[in-house]
């Protein structure tokens, strides 16, 4: 996250300049085929309280054990609550799971619309030698926005054979933080990728496998 302003701005550290950052912060964690978290760091590269914003980087280590997938956001904001962190820091946490699934949506998700049985190509199969295009069901991304609505425009073109169909619970894959909050009856929670440790990173911009 990038903050500038186009003016010296008065702060209580100092002016900063025009064209100098107010914030310039970042979040990096690296994540298993799983989206279990196993490396987190914060970076604090330009803060208003120069020397001082920096000593809670260490605290986002503790987003390391968890899953993207399941009541991240919820536990990301318990553990980082009040003064454990940084404010901006810990609101980039939210995207992180949304991040992931943009970055890798066809890694780990079956974005395709291959009939079962139509064999799949080496480049579409998983790490582990499965190929995940096999499975009769419906691409990830369907079902969950307006434009890819079952009995919308966009699936009748593009995805005929999913046009007008009725998803049961077991067919569709866990939404970011829905899963097992609802499984655990706990409500929703207001909330990358391989075996080597492909790294999600917070910024502005989503880019390769760095988002």
């Amino acid at each position: 996250m990038t903050d500038e302003k186009p003016r010296d701005v008065a702060l209580a550290s100092g002016v900063r300049p025009n064209g100098q950052p107010i914030h310039e912060l970042w979040l990096r964690i690296t994540i298993d085929r799983k989206l279990n978290v196993v490396d987190a760091e914060a970076s604090s590269d330009w803060v208003p309280y120069p020397g001082l914003c920096q000593a809670s980087n260490p605290a986002y280590r503790a987003l390391i054990g968890l899953n993207l997938l399941h009541n991240f956001r919820r536990d990301a904001a318990r553990l980082l609550a009040g003064t454990a962190g940084c404010t901006h820091l810990t609101e980039l946490c939210a995207i992180l799971p949304t991040a992931a699934i943009q970055a890798f949506a066809g890694d780990v998700w079956d974005t395709g619309d291959k009939a079962a049985g139509e064999s799949a190509s080496s480049e579409n199969e998983s790490a582990d030698g499965t190929a995940e295009r096999l499975n009769d069901k419906p691409p990830f991304q369907l079902g969950r926005c307006q434009a890819l609505r079952f009995d919308g425009e966009a699936v009748q073109k593009f995805y005929p054979r999913w046009y007008g169909y009725a998803p049961r619970p077991a067919d569709r894959p866990a939404s970011p933080d829905n899963g097992a909050a609802r499984q655990e009856g706990r409500g929703n929670a207001p909330g990358m990728l391989d075996g080597s440790g492909n790294e999600v990173q917070s910024n502005s911009q989503t880019e390769g496998n760095h988002a």
